[in-house]
């Protein structure tokens, strides 16, 4: 995602903490709750960022996750391709990203179809909510590369580099989802199978940032690899 200037944050902020105020009014949880879609599917052909020609495929939503902690919070289905991984495409890469927005901007984005962008699990900045907008077998845009896209499973971070927020509860919430995908579809533990956004070739964004602790995560990731059974 690209950074959002700080006074459009601060509104963002504002809006989003009345937004939570009245859903916890009427006993819904706070920022996991899927927005409502505000704009209707593009009429007409759809130009796609995955590569293919024609309107993506259509699934019927699937409200059961690939990850038992994970809230479900499905993206459009314009927002992702449609698919039957890792049959169809190994799954060889995890992508760190960094959101540079809040959680319900970041489902208000999946879920807009003009917005072409998506992700398959999005962490909160406590480590205490994730959410899965995409199923793993689909192919979510999220790196910028069709080719990555297509191989890779797709980690948003809530915060921003600037303003970095990531918590001990974060770095071992995302270390043992990572560990799990690892484990499920044989992907090697390091740092050529385990990306930042930022080392995606050709990548125009510079997240999860310089802050980033890559050492401390991998070791993470490595001791909950140990512990994971799938």
């Amino acid at each position: 995602m690209e950074d959002s200037p700080l006074s459009r944050r601060r509104l963002v902020w504002g809006g989003a903490v009345a937004a939570g105020t009245a859903l916890a009014a009427v006993g819904l949880p706070r920022l996991m709750v899927p927005e409502a879609k505000t704009k209707a599917a593009p009429a007409g052909p759809v130009r796609r960022t995955d590569g293919a020609a024609g309107p993506p495929a259509k699934r019927k939503g699937d409200a059961s996750v690939d990850y038992a902690p994970a809230v479900w919070v499905e993206a459009s289905e314009y927002n992702y391709t449609a698919s039957e991984r890792p049959e169809e495409y190994p799954i060889q890469y995890v992508v760190i990203h960094l959101t540079t927005d809040i959680m319900p901007i970041m489902f208000a984005k999946f879920k807009d179809p003009a917005e072409r962008v998506s992700a398959h699990y999005v962490i909160s900045a406590t480590g205490t909510r994730i959410a899965q907008c995409v199923r793993e077998r689909d192919v979510a845009w999220h790196s910028g590369s069709v080719w990555y896209n297509h191989r890779s499973i797709g980690i948003e971070h809530e915060g921003w580099t600037d303003q970095p927020v990531y918590t001990d509860e974060m770095y071992e919430a995302s270390a043992v989802l990572t560990a799990t995908i690892c484990a499920k579809y044989d992907v090697p533990i390091d740092r050529d199978h385990i990306l930042g956004h930022v080392e995606v070739p050709l990548s125009t964004h510079d997240d999860p940032g310089t802050v980033w602790d890559w050492d401390r995560y991998m070791e993470l990731v490595e001791t909950a690899r140990r512990r994971v059974k799938v």
